[in-house]
């Protein structure tokens, strides 16, 4: 064991007692200083000093957030011309900032009127558009089997409108050629159609011109 010695009143301290003294007010300082840097570090995380309860919730706010506009753009992006502007709903957080929590893309499904084949390629926009998003939602998919029953119908009209237009031709050889596969095909599109019409518990409405992305 190594003993200590005792400065007698009036003496002055040794060098090695110089040392050792200050050795200890600069641990101290140091101490202090670390303290105060990471209370620092904490009020930078935290400006708003909210509990533990208050930054659980807006961490999930901010996520959300991200999930709702990633979800929105991805329906506007591909929907292009026939998709419109997004609309937020918004939540205040516990820091005061508002934060997206749903949101919503209005979609043109209503047929171009007398061109069947120019309604089948605005569906499959409108279709993909509804399923661009990575976790569609139920009202995404009832606007994608919207568009396949607006697309299954277009096919019907189309394969009827070049099948009256075969017969006018009054070539009855070609006619014959012509007109069994289109028979066919508009038989499959008719089938279809219906088919889909069933399992959605809904039929074709032309008048439905407008679907909501949610």
């Amino acid at each position: 064991m190594v003993a200590g010695s005792a400065t007698a009143p009036g003496e002055q301290p040794t060098e090695g007692e110089n040392r050792s003294i200050r050795a200890s007010e600069q641990a101290s300082e140091d101490k202090s200083s670390g303290s105060s840097t990471e209370k620092s570090e904490q009020e930078n995380e935290n400006p708003q000093g909210l509990t533990e309860s208050e930054l659980k919730q807006l961490a999930e706010l901010k996520a959300r957030d991200r999930e709702v506009r990633a979800h929105e753009a991805a329906h506007q992006a591909v929907g292009g011309q026939h998709a419109g502007a997004i609309s937020y709903s918004y939540e205040r957080g516990p820091d005061g900032a508002q934060y997206a929590v749903g949101g919503e893309v209005p979609i043109d499904v209503s047929p171009v009127a007398g061109d069947p084949q120019a309604t089948i390629e605005k569906m499959r926009v409108v279709r993909a558009a509804a399923m661009a998003p990575a976790q569609p939602s139920s009202q995404d998919r009832a606007v994608a089997a919207q568009a396949m029953q607006t697309m299954l119908q277009a096919q019907v009209e189309l394969a009827s409108g070049e099948g009256e237009s075969a017969s006018i031709d009054g070539r009855a050889e070609d006619i014959g050629q012509v007109q069994r596969p289109q028979d066919s095909q508009s038989r499959q599109a008719t089938e279809a159609y219906q088919n889909v019409s069933a399992m959605q518990g809904y039929g074709f409405d032309s008048d439905a011109a407008t679907s909501i992305f949610i």
